[in-house]
């Protein structure tokens, strides 16, 4: 089977280079609307971020109706090892961002973590936008 060359991707409303990586985002995107029920318009895809002199780029960004940051997504290609590196690499996005939820992915397994008072912790299932947005809290 052929891949495709390229990919839609809704957030940056364009047709982009369908990499295994791009895979995972896009199939991340659309577990974070159809299961987390985030609407398309509160993400980023491809967000630009700077860190004293060196600019980085959030693999998706989701946020309240402020719009404020609620999450950093960190997408790696289905290869690679879900490590501290990955989780340190979120974390410098979040030292811009500030953000309460972390979530990486290579599409095989995906982790998210709550920021909490005892610092970060591991959630057992992904919270819908609006527990996330504190808008609909159970």
């Amino acid at each position: 089977m052929i891949q495709d060359e390229y990919i839609w991707d809704p957030l940056r409303k364009k047709s982009v280079k369908n990499t295994p990586e791009e895979a995972v985002r896009q199939w991340f995107i659309s577990v974070l609307h159809e299961g987390m029920k985030v609407p398309e318009h509160m993400m980023g895809s491809e967000v630009a971020l700077k860190h004293g002199a060196k600019e980085y780029r959030a693999d998706i960004v989701v946020y309240d109706r402020t719009p404020q940051p609620l999450m950093i997504v960190e997408c790696k290609r289905p290869e690679v090892e879900l490590n501290q590196e990955v989780v340190d690499q979120a974390l410098r996005y979040n030292n811009e961002l500030n953000v309460k939820y972390i979530a990486i992915t290579n599409g095989a397994k995906t982790f998210i973590f709550e920021r909490t008072a005892d610092g970060w912790q591991f959630m057992q299932k992904a919270p819908l936008w609006e527990e996330m947005a504190g808008l609909g809290r159970p």
